[in-house]
């Protein structure tokens, strides 16, 4: 979609009330469903049924209160952009191993969502120090490395998609026509939706999708309302309502993801700033980029305080500015205002909640998949020559294998085998320390006379 010529309001005019409005519900309408979805699969993977309408109260409550600081700005912090928050689902992979590990050892549900809370929060703070010096980490840290994460982050994440397609985890009629009849039936629509020449419908397909197959649900018996729980009416912030907990095997993973986040962010500030019609070079560009990773990493640990998972700058967002034209960034406040206000109502996480395994996969595996096309756009977003070819196959090589093969690392002391058997950690270690040994410049060609 071309670039909009016409810029409605500027990023510091002050739109009328009525139209600030309008287009803050058109930003929820494109962030909802990307806020609470990660809360949805963890809490499903892992057994917190119970937990999820808060969790997903709390995940909505915080990506209000980031997005407000990611765009009024506190000296440093902050962008000053129409820079959405919301959860990312790039740390789902490195969770759900900390949420199994505890689980697997015999650890409550609470022990479960402390560790990760616990791992969240410290591992913030390598956003909050790389947003310092984000402008040398780049020079390590190439489309090169960050495309071998991504991709690895999607081709992991489709199997979480694929098993909730089914029925998801340990249920008694996984496999079975009926759930794999409404998961292909959703996919199709979020697919059909998705490929409309209308901005807004491709905005709201899954939207579209999870709603039509919900109905689906309902009308085939799979969606059952009196399995609500007996909930509170109002739903309010406990910090560390779960404990904290922290383990290095299960920490390291997360670190590397926050590493890599603070580089995505960057990417997507970037195209934000060039929709709003600010400069993508210069101080006031690093200032903006600097400011804008470091209020994603204090909102990252802001919500492992308030019981949610790492927060990151959603780049769907940029294309609502994009077909609206408005980028003015008073606009933000209004959007906060609105997930604060529906992250008080935990009855909206319980409906959520209720939504069949299938529906959400449906429409997850989309998005899990589209996560692996990301990573390999910004793969041959530049020439792959022998030297990348090399490093993209041996990283991608041993992280996707210790996921096909977790056995492998089986044998290894307790500490290295939670590590190494976290494919992200493994394709992204190996990425990076391929990239540094390595020298730029073209291998030496074959001799053709051997």
């Amino acid at each position: 979609m071309p670039l909009n010529s016409e810029i409605l309001y500027g990023l510091h005019d002050k739109p009328k009330v009525s139209h600030c409005i309008t287009a803050a519900i058109q930003h929820l309408m494109a962030c909802f469903i990307g806020i609470i979805t990660p809360t949805l699969i963890i809490g499903n993977a892992l057994d917190l049924q119970a937990e999820i309408p808060y969790l997903i109260s709390m995940a909505l409550m915080v990506s209000g209160v980031s997005t407000f600081i990611q765009a009024k700005t506190f000296g440093p912090v902050g962008s000053g952009l129409i820079a959405v928050q919301g959860t990312s689902f790039t740390f789902i992979g490195a969770l759900l191993a900390a949420g199994f590990m505890v689980k697997n050892n015999g650890g409550s549900k609470d022990d479960i969502l402390a560790m990760m809370f616990g791992i969240c929060f410290w591992g913030a703070f390598v956003e909050i120090f790389l947003s310092r010096f984000i402008d040398k980490v780049k020079g390590i840290i190439t489309p090169l490395t960050t495309g071998i994460v991504i991709t690895t982050i999607g081709i992991t994440l489709i199997k979480v998609g694929m098993t909730d397609l089914a029925g998801g985890f340990g249920v008694n009629d996984f496999g079975s026509a009926d759930n794999m009849l409404l998961g292909i039936t959703v996919l199709i629509i979020v697919v059909a939706f998705n490929a409309s020449k209308r901005p807004m419908i491709r905005l709201s397909a899954i939207f579209i999708g999870m709603f039509c197959g919900s109905l689906l649900a309902w009308w085939f018996d799979m969606l059952k309302f009196s399995a609500m729980l007996d909930l509170p009416l109002i739903s309010l912030p406990i910090p560390f309502k779960y404990g904290i907990a922290f383990q290095w095997e299960v920490f390291i993973p997360v670190a590397l993801v926050y590493f890599l986040s603070a580089i995505e962010t960057a990417g997507d500030l970037t195209a934000n700033s060039l929709f709003c019609r600010q400069p993508i070079t210069g101080p006031l560009y690093i200032k903006r980029i600097k400011g804008g990773i470091l209020a994603d990493g204090i909102n990252s640990m802001l919500a492992a305080v308030f019981n949610n998972f790492p927060n990151t700058t959603f780049g769907q967002n940029n294309a609502v500015i994009q077909m609206t034209g408005v980028a003015s960034r008073h606009v933000a406040f209004y959007i906060a205002g609105l997930l604060v206000l529906l992250g008080l109502f935990p009855a909206i996480g319980a409906v959520m909640q209720l939504m069949p395994k299938p529906v959400l996969g449906g429409a997850t595996l989309v998005m899990f998949a589209t996560i692996a096309v990301a990573g390999v756009k910004i793969l041959t977003s530049e020439p792959i020559d022998r030297r990348k070819s090399l490093i993209i196959a041996t990283s991608m090589g041993l992280g996707l294998g210790v996921m096909m093969v977790p056995a492998a690392v089986a044998q290894l002391p307790e500490l290295a085998k939670n590590i190494f058997s976290s494919s992200v950690t493994v394709a992204g270690f190996c990425a990076i320390i391929m990239s540094m040994m390595i020298p730029e410049k073209p291998l030496e060609p074959l001799d053709q006379s051997i």
